[in-house]
């Protein structure tokens, strides 16, 4: 895989326990990411949050997968608060749900085909239709629920292959299965971009309903989500640890430099 580097772009990263954070405007997300539509290599964007952090320290593999993706967005609010606490701040909160929606106006536009995968079924097909209803001309390749176990791979591919050219892969099927689904099968598929992109699709579909945009402005997204979907509240555990363990690890890093420092 490639980086923002690699595609010409000089983009800044910095790194969050271990995991490789792009410093990236939504704007520069978007050219990035048009630059890998028109290329002739397969391109992944990951959106890396708390929760993917702390699964990252605990999973070398999805590290890797992280780390080997060509962009890696500033998905959650924790790790702007991360970057303030490290010493290198990230200059815009990129959600991977806007990310998507944007790429989708910008396929609408430039006559990419785009096919939605993942989420319950029934969901990507509802998203599918808001989604053209939103940006005319919109080119839905098609949708699949699917199943991200390994085993269903052979009949995922037979059916995205039986839908033709598609430029854009949109993949719902969660944090670590999502990201190695793509790793697995997207260079076979010949699939410029792919995106993995958690409830998106939810979200697309009316089915869960998004925080305000002032709430998400002040990073508060999160609060909203568990207040709809209360069960999410042990995966919201992980950010108190998580910004527990970058405030020490930014402690760290100021002991380390007085060291070097020292005659």
């Amino acid at each position: 895989m490639s980086s923002p580097k690699d595609l010409g772009f000089p983009t800044r990263s910095i790194d969050v326990l271990g995991v490789r954070v792009d410093d990236v405007t939504m704007s520069e997300a978007l050219a990035i990411c048009q630059s890998c539509l028109r290329s002739d290599q397969s391109h992944r964007v990951v959106t890396p949050n708390a929760e993917f952090v702390m699964a990252a320290r605990r999973d070398p593999e999805f590290r890797q997968t992280l780390n080997e993706s060509t962009l890696a967005i500033p998905d959650g609010a924790g790790l702007l608060l991360a970057g303030r606490i490290l010493g290198m701040p990230l200059r815009e909160q990129v959600t991977g749900t806007d990310l998507a929606n944007q790429l989708c106006g910008m396929a609408a536009s430039e006559g990419y085909r785009v096919f939605l995968l993942g989420a319950a079924p029934g969901v990507a097909a509802t998203a599918a239709n808001r989604l053209v209803d939103r940006h005319h001309g919109l080119i839905i390749a098609g949708t699949y629920a699917g199943s991200p176990d390994p085993a269903a791979d052979d009949e995922t591919r037979r059916i995205l292959n039986a839908a033709g050219r598609i430029d854009l892969i949109l993949v719902a099927y969660g944090a670590q299965k999502q990201e190695f689904w793509i790793a697995r099968n997207q260079a076979a598929l010949k699939i410029p971009l792919a995106v993995g992109v958690g409830g998106a699709l939810d979200f697309f579909a009316g089915r869960v309903p998004r925080a305000p945009v002032w709430l998400r402005r002040a990073g508060f997204d999160w609060l909203f989500r568990l207040a709809v979907q209360p069960w999410r509240w042990r995966r919201q555990l992980a950010l108190p640890r998580f910004v527990a363990t970058v405030a020490v690890e930014a402690a760290r890093r100021r002991l380390l430099l007085q060291e070097t420092k020292r005659p």
